[in-house]
């Protein structure tokens, strides 16, 4: 096993023993290309050969013979069955090549066609983890994929009835693991009567029944709703060597044989079709009704929009089994063909029947690579119009029986109205990600002395949409905000109150105020709005240069805060209510100090706490998970944090920040102005003064004429103190003139020789780089950055004079 391997554990090798030991496999390995796409590396691999030595390279050359560089290159399966099956899957998605599954068994004949078909839907789920999983540790794959094809397996003794069960099958079965007692009979409650005889055979096998043995049967689900699964098994000797145990696998999807009773697979179609919701789901069903138990090579779903085919589903995925029109057509996750291309196509749905073509019919190049063997059109109908249509395709010559036109013209219609159920479904979804991502920042910016990512994930029930947010505000140039809610509810209303409450905190700290005013004031607003919801929200204002941090809180989860020595501990916020219960409430400020290296976890409660884990053991998993991440890859650290994507019962926001601290601080000097007759000339004065010791004389000029026309306004037209606030940060000068009214400087539309006032604006915009106005607490500042010419930053500069300039006030 190679090194990358190693992780997968006695997990990956149960799933192997138990689940693929029934398709002839006994070992497995993933192979991924290089960067230069030269060479394959091995990342993933279980099964060892009797002398215990790996049985595959751990390198490959792309270019070489083996039998994982060549299904590469071709981009197609290669099977053999040379002293031993051996079967090299690609792995594919979207058009990419993301590498190669090899396995091999003890099988004489090789795997055969059946085996081949699950192995191929076993490597799009290795291909699937590949893609959306982490890249630069994709090792893990093996055990995951097959859990993601649910596969469930168990381990019976006859004789006690005691019963082995892994997580998957209990799912299957609608049980929990805290409820499971580890004996059959709990198992068999599920089962439907009218099943149990089968099930019976399994728990008291008959002496002739030491063979492989397979059957279907039906659950009923926690909810009520009924479930198809298929059972296969084998009686071995124990472990022990005293007596016998049966060793099985249960799937979710049936395979249902050829022979079996028409009237069985249309109740398994409407039962499996009542429980899909989306478009990819029916076209699951329809792939596990139609391919294997009809013996098919290919199967396509697709609906249909205007003059096109809108394919959702084809099995199997890899493009080089589909003809060339489709390939060309190939524009997202699967092609988009028209139909005008089709002439077959279009005659089946003008006349709205099943067209079964047999082998050697002349179709269009388009359909003669689908069904070789054979071709079935069936065209979808659902509330008198054609909703989609149905490819399913044989290489070998197919004998259409007369029964088959029969059952594909009923599945076709059952697939037809589930079909347009889920078209519903998934428009409905989509609205709802639209709403969702529409609310929420659709990017974060980018922090001087510290980076930030975010996570957002729906709760996989209902309408994907809640009331979680987060955001992260630049104050100014040093400052920045970052703030988490959770609206109370699940829903469209949730939805709108949360965009109406970012909106509001974004607007409140943009207007200067601090943490606990900004967070009264929303909650002041939501109060006023007379809903019945309430929100809660974790409000952070960080310094960047000093790393101090103000915390308020209402009612949300306490922060985490992760050390540079992967130290975790939950800040002590205290907390006022939620918004939205009191008007008056007091929400005050918790002051906590970061130092470089600290990363700032703010997270809604969907992530710590669920009907089976109390809040509390959430935040300590959340926790140890935090400090065994990698705070250099913030954002491979934030999908830590969010696991393995299961079932949720609520949405999830994550927002993390890392403290880096900045690497050159800025200089600054600071002057209140007095309102003498030369104000506007002492100002001057410390401008020139704070210039030449910062060694910047080149912009004296502008900057003196900048504080000239900003200071006389100030003075000119507001009331109250001002102040001159000079920084270099790099190599920009900023010159910022603070009063104390709220009402922005207005530059005239027009300025000719009779004009009397607004010429000064309009040169402090010609002498900056940039220039601007902000709100501040109790006012505003006028702003403008000049560009020094060929300065270099001087980390070493005067800082004790910056700080006696700060001090500075009144005529020198």
């Amino acid at each position: 096993m190679s090194e990358a391997a190693a992780g997968t554990g006695g997990t990956v090798r149960t799933c192997l023993d138990r689940a693929l030991t029934f398709v002839g496999v006994t070992r497995a390995a993933v192979y991924v290309p290089d960067a230069a796409h030269t060479e394959l590396r091995l990342v993933d691999s279980v099964g060892f050969p009797p002398d215990g030595r790996p049985w595959l390279s751990d390198r490959l050359a792309v270019s070489g013979d083996e039998p994982a560089a060549q299904a590469f290159r071709a981009d197609r399966p290669l099977w053999r069955n040379t002293g031993g099956a051996l079967g090299a899957l690609p792995l594919d998605t979207e058009g990419r090549r993301l590498g190669c599954l090899v396995v091999t068994g003890d099988l004489a004949d090789g795997f055969q066609a059946e085996q081949r078909r699950f192995l191929e839907r076993y490597a799009a789920a290795v291909a699937f983890l590949l893609r959306h999983g982490t890249p630069a540790a994709p090792a893990g794959l093996l055990g995951p994929a097959l859990r993601s094809l649910r596969v469930g397996s168990f381990v019976l003794t006859p004789d006690t009835g005691v019963t082995e069960a892994d997580d998957t099958l209990l799912d299957l079965v609608g049980i929990t693991p805290d409820d499971f007692d580890g004996k059959a009979d709990t198992l068999l409650a599920h089962a439907l009567p009218e099943d149990m005889h089968a099930l019976m055979s399994v728990l008291e096998p008959a002496a002739d029944t030491s063979g492989r043995r397979e059957l279907e049967f039906r659950v009923r689900g926690p909810t009520g709703e009924m479930r198809w699964l298929s059972l296969s098994c084998r009686s071995e000797p124990a472990a022990d060597g005293l007596g016998e145990r049966v060793v099985g696998v249960i799937t979710a999807t049936p395979v249902l044989r050829r022979g079996a009773d028409d009237v069985a697979r249309i109740q398994w179609l409407t039962a499996a079709l009542d429980d899909a919701t989306t478009v990819q789901e029916v076209g699951r069903v329809v792939v596990a009704a139609l391919r294997d138990p009809l013996g098919a090579a290919r199967v396509a779903l697709a609906g249909l929009q205007d003059d096109r085919m809108m394919v959702a589903v084809l099995d199997p995925p890899q493009p080089a089994a589909w003809p060339a029109v489709w390939r060309a057509e190939w524009r997202t996750e699967w092609p988009d063909a028209p139909v005008r291309l089709l002439p077959t196509l279009q005659e089946a749905l003008r006349d709205g029947r099943v067209d079964l073509w047999p082998a050697g019919t002349e179709l269009e190049p388009g359909l003669a690579g689908i069904g070789p063997g054979g071709l079935a059109v069936l065209p979808l109908p659902a509330k008198g119009r054609i909703t989609g249509i149905c490819l399913v395709g044989w290489d070998e010559p197919h004998a259409f029986a007369p029964e088959e036109r029969s059952l594909l013209t009923a599945t076709a219609a059952l697939v037809g109205q589930a079909l347009q159920r889920a078209h519903a479904y998934d428009a409905e979804q989509e609205l709802a990600t639209m709403l969702q991502r529409s609310l929420l920042p659709r990017r974060l910016p980018e922090l001087p002395g510290g980076t930030a990512v975010a996570r957002y994930l729906p709760a996989r029930r209902g309408l994907q949409v809640g009331g979680d947010w987060y955001d992260v505000i630049a104050l100014s140039e040093e400052r920045v905000a970052l703030v988490i809610g959770d609206v109370q509810g699940h829903s469209a209303a949730a939805a709108t109150i949360m965009g109406q409450m970012r909106t509001a905190v974004r607007a409140y700290a943009m207007e200067g105020h601090p943490p606990d005013v900004v967070v009264s004031h929303a909650n002041r607003l939501l109060v006023s709005m007379e809903t019945d919801l309430f929100a809660t929200c974790c409000y952070a204002e960080l310094d960047m240069e000093e790393g101090n941090t103000l915390f308020v809180r209402a009612g949300h989860l306490a922060p985490l805060l992760r050390g540079p020595d992967g130290s975790v501990e939950e800040v002590e916020v205290a907390g006022g209510p939620p918004l939205g219960i009191v008007a008056e409430a007091d929400f005050p400020m918790t002051a906590v100090a970061l130092t470089p290296g600290t990363v700032l976890a703010l997270v809604t409660d969907g992530l710590v706490e669920a009907s089976d884990l109390p809040v509390d053991e959430g935040m300590r998993r959340t926790g140890a998970a935090l400090a065994a991440a990698d705070p250099a890859h913030l954002g491979r650290m934030a999908d830590e944090l969010l696991g393995d994507g299961g079932r949720r019962e609520d949405d999830v926001a994550l927002l993390l920040m890392r403290y880096d601290g900045m690497r050159i601080k800025p200089i600054r000097a600071g002057w209140m102005v007095w309102r003498l007759p030369d104000a506007v000339m002492h100002a001057r004065r410390f401008t020139a003064r704070t210039l030449r010791r910062w060694k910047v004389e080149e912009v004296t000029d502008a900057a003196l004429l900048v504080v000239s026309e900003l200071v006389t306004n100030a003075l000119v037209h507001t009331q109250g103190p001002v102040q001159v606030d000079l920084t270099l940060r790099g190599d920009r000068v900023r010159v910022a003139v603070s009063d104390a009214s709220p009402r922005a400087p207005a530059k005239p539309v027009s300025v000719d020789w009779e004009s009397t006032g607004g010429r000064g604006l309009l040169l402090v915009e010609a002498m900056s780089d940039s220039f601007g106005t902000v709100p501040v607490a109790g006012g505003k500042q006028v702003w403008s950055e000049i560009t020094v010419p060929g300065h270099a930053p001087d980390v070493t500069a005067d800082l004790a004079g910056t700080a006696l300039g700060r001090e500075g006030g009144g005529p020198p």
